[in-house]
């Protein structure tokens, strides 16, 4: 058994471009074994991911650092793969047994999917097309619903809740009904809204302004739930993040919303 270890201790989007990963190994190595170390943000999604054999979840406190080193410290690994470059992870992974350590510090200027390249290659292994396609054995459950898009409005949308220095982008309650109306009447279909788990207020008020009757609404959705949506969907139109991937898989159509100071281009086919 080849055993694998894997660090992803961030979000299930930095997941998904790892999931690329793991399944080149997995269709790579037959004997291959992959542990995952993920963060409290990704770990119940991870362990129910097929791919990925063990999970372990390190959690942010000095006490659990030390139990995943003592667990750890008990095999031995033949390969450890840095994929979130993390200190924390550098810290753990200087006490784990291995032959190989690679982290992606050390591949630079270059797109997420040529760093995988690259990792793979230190492993002689190598990338197919197959590969992307991350949700190949995952159950699509049949949905409600068929020939809709998909509009995913969360927290990325709100000035004050992502990343001060990005464009805002934030409209009223007026601007977001008449913007959801507008997609309806150009694609004439269904409008499925989702949200994340904490739906921004402006959101249910913009959809109480709304007069289209071809508007779904779907709340406190599990991500496997707004996966779901996603994988039964005609077009996603969403800022960046996680469902961008999930769509980027299985080559969903989408308008994938991206500040213009963040270097799109490193991230994934799509």
């Amino acid at each position: 058994m080849n055993k694998y270890l894997i660090f992803r201790t961030d979000r299930i989007g930095d997941f998904l471009v790892s999931a690329v990963l793991i399944k080149s190994i997995k269709d790579s190595d037959a004997s291959s074994h992959i542990t995952l170390i993920a963060s409290p943000k990704n770990y119940n999604y991870i362990k129910n991911f097929k791919l990925v054999d063990k999970v372990l979840l390190l959690k942010p406190n000095f006490i659990n650092k030390i139990s995943i080193i003592l667990k750890l410290c008990k095999e031995s690994f033949n390969t450890i793969i840095l994929h979130d470059n993390k200190k924390r992870s550098h810290f753990i992974s200087s006490f784990i047994k291995k032959k190989i350590k690679i982290s992606i510090n050390d591949i630079k200027d270059k797109t997420h999917l040529d760093i995988l390249k690259e990792v793979l290659k230190k492993l002689n292994l190598s990338l197919s097309e197959s590969h992307l396609d991350i949700f190949e054995d995952r159950e699509i459950y049949k949905f409600n619903y068929s020939n809709f898009v998909q509009f995913h409005f969360d927290e990325k949308w709100i000035y004050s809740k992502y990343i001060s220095s990005f464009v805002n982008i934030e409209p009223n309650a007026n601007e977001l009904a008449n913007f959801i109306d507008l997609i309806q009447k150009k694609v004439n279909k269904k409008v499925i809204i989702t949200t994340g788990k904490n739906a921004p207020s402006i959101l249910e008020e913009s959809i109480k302004l709304c007069k289209n009757e071809n508007l779904i609404y779907l709340k406190d959705l599990s991500f496997e739930k707004l996966e779901n949506v996603v994988l039964n969907s005609d077009l996603l139109i969403s800022c960046h993040g996680a469902i961008s991937h999930v769509a980027s898989a299985k080559k969903i159509k989408q308008i994938d919303i991206i500040d213009s100071s963040y270097p799109y281009s490193k991230w994934t086919r799509h």
